[in-house]
């Protein structure tokens, strides 16, 4: 699987915001070249949420163990739920994880940093992943809308309370 072939496979998911930031949208120089998907059904990034998904290009400082400095490479992390990452690495998230290979490509694991909260990660997802990858996207975009939907829902019954 691409970059590109992955955009277009969650931007094609309803409510999907796909935010890539560059050198001119001011957002930080390091961020430039990854992607991040939130379900934001108004085209707005949502206040206080995290993104279902990520695409990241390079090393981040404290997160240098997938080697993404080797040309071409490239991370997709997606929070996926407890019961996916479960079924993925045979534990809870909050255990300690052993032996995996951060950088190996083309494997569903643990992200090396983002583990211990649920987040799986695939360095150059390929034919061996291609099918978990779409999965685990769908997966977390379906628990994005929902927690979208009750953040609505809450707002809604807080408002009707104020009358």
């Amino acid at each position: 699987m691409t970059m590109d072939e992955i955009i277009g496979f969650v931007e094609g998911l309803d409510g999907v915001l796909a935010i890539r930031p560059g050198p001119d949208d001011g957002s930080p120089e390091i961020s430039w070249g990854d992607t991040y998907f939130f379900h934001s059904p108004d085209g707005v990034v949502p206040p206080a949420t995290q993104p279902f998904a990520t695409i990241v290009t390079k090393n981040y400082p404290g997160d240098e163990s997938s080697r993404l400095d080797r040309p071409d490479a490239f991370r997709v992390n997606v929070a996926a739920g407890k019961e996916s990452f479960r079924h993925w690495t045979g534990h809870a998230p909050r255990q300690p994880v052993v032996d995996d290979d951060p950088g190996a490509a083309d494997v569903v694991q643990a992200h090396p940093v983002y583990g211990s909260l649920g987040w799986l990660a695939v360095v150059n997802p390929g034919r061996r992943t291609d099918t978990a990858v779409r999965e685990l996207l769908r997966t977390a975009h379906r628990l994005a809308r929902s927690r979208h939907e009750r953040r609505k829902e809450s707002t809604r019954s807080s408002e009707e309370g104020e009358g």
